[in-house]
């Protein structure tokens, strides 16, 4: 009978070892991937914010300024851009940004809004497959080579839908790494453009052609492009993140079931030994 418990230890130790050097390989490839993320959401940032700082300027200095893409439309769809993973074992990292934008899509619905969603990651799309939702676009596994140019192609395809009059409000979901141990859900609200530093007892000096309002405009794809690579990087960067944690801790725990599955097995093992012994010293006694 100890024997046989032995036998069942020492396999179920050889299991949990074979899993432990899958997760530990994972934690590693989510780590290097992890680098080059933070490296291309880091590049970006600066782009991103030398545009938004000229659009500002732009909202701020010309005199009755008024542009479509700052202002909330009564009539139109809500387009929401949900991003997540492309795989699971991540923890909760898609849960959190699914519950959000689930939140959103209610409050929406309820103020008599029609959504529509347009999903980033395998793990979104398949999460809104069956919710009713007009789906705009799904985009599955481009988080890890996603490009400006995907990204402006994404952004010039929601904003011919915004001039033809179809959206009013274009909001994005994603995670943002806070650090390498956080990663936050967050909801963005793109179009209208919010936050713009006005200031209009300021004169500009600068001319713009053919009007301050078409300079602005013809700025939004790009500004749009330039949120969107940043959220979808930052998101994939997230992820990495997230799995890199779950593994590192599932590694701690195979570890630490080997400890207390190989405790078991020198214990039984002890026992195994002892009876043996006992059996040879009652069968001396025996012969005597």
């Amino acid at each position: 009978m100890a024997a046989s418990n032995m036998k069942a230890i020492k396999r179920r130790i050889k299991s949990v070892e074979s899993t432990m050097q899958i997760t530990k390989a994972m934690e590693l490839v989510s780590s290097s991937k992890l680098r080059k993320a933070k490296e291309r959401a880091d590049q970006a940032v600066p782009f991103f914010n030398l545009l938004y700082q000229t659009m500002s300027e732009i909202a701020s200095e010309a005199v009755g300024f008024h542009s479509a893409y700052t202002e909330l439309r009564e009539t139109g769809a809500a387009l929401l851009v949900v991003m997540a993973g492309d795989r699971g074992l991540a923890g909760g990292f898609n849960i959190n940004v699914f519950r959000r934008a689930d939140a959103r899509i209610k409050e929406l619905e309820a103020q008599g809004r029609e959504v529509i969603l347009m999903t980033v990651g395998k793990k979104a799309s398949e999460h809104f497959a069956k919710s009713g939702n007009r789906i705009l676009g799904t985009f599955d596994n481009i988080g890890e080579t996603v490009t400006t140019y995907t990204a402006l192609a994404m952004a010039q395809h929601i904003t011919g839908l915004f001039d033809q009059g179809h959206l009013a409000l274009v909001e994005v979901f994603f995670t943002n790494m806070v650090s390498p141990l956080t990663q936050e859900a967050r909801q963005m609200q793109v179009i209208p453009v919010p936050n713009l530093e006005r200031n209009p007892g300021v004169q500009s000096l600068t001319n713009y052609e053919p009007s301050p309002e078409a300079v602005f405009d013809s700025l939004i794809p790009q500004y749009l492009a330039g949120v969107l690579y940043c959220t979808i990087v930052d998101t994939y960067a997230s992820e990495q993140a997230a799995r890199r944690m779950a593994m590192e801790n599932a590694t701690d725990n195979a570890q630490e079931m080997i400890d207390d599955l190989s405790l078991k097995y020198n214990r039984a093992r002890q026992a195994s030994i002892t009876q043996e012994l006992t059996e040879i010293v009652s069968g001396a006694n025996a012969q005597e």
